[in-house]
């Protein structure tokens, strides 16, 4: 290899080290998040959060759905507090975690006070364990 294209191959290797500072991944349920901390070519820092979601084409071929939200420096403190703010309502406003079973129930049929909905009648619920093994 000669001198130029090793100085080529040094730059990349140099200009990622250099944005790629710090990272974090949360899974979540179907969601995966990324919090990777980069850098300008200032050396100022800077925040990315990456959502991403695993989903199947029409082929059937899966591929990742990713939405990126960049956060600076002089932004943190704001966006931090109203991140908080929020997340407290929420923890206060509706303090009982989300039980599974009460989703499926839900799904299923809605209730106005102590009456089950007319749409909801009409509904059967179908569970697999209702399926015969010997059917197939």
């Amino acid at each position: 290899m000669n001198d130029e294209g090793q100085e080529k191959k040094e730059e990349r290797v140099n200009q990622h080290n250099r944005d790629e500072i710090y990272s974090k991944v949360v899974r979540a349920g179907k969601r995966t998040y990324f919090f990777d901390v980069k850098a300008t070519r200032k050396n100022d820092y800077y925040l990315t959060i990456t959502e991403s979601k695993k989903r199947f084409g029409k082929d059937g071929k899966f591929f990742y759905e990713k939405h990126k939200l960049f956060l600076y420096k002089e932004d943190f403190d704001k966006f931090a507090d109203s991140l908080e703010d929020v997340v407290n309502y929420i923890r206060e406003a509706n303090p009982q975690p989300i039980d599974i079973e009460d989703e499926k129930e839900s799904a299923n049929s809605y209730q106005i006070g102590n009456e089950v909905s007319e749409e909801s009648k009409d509904f059967t619920s179908v569970e697999f364990d209702d399926l015969d093994d010997t059917a197939s």
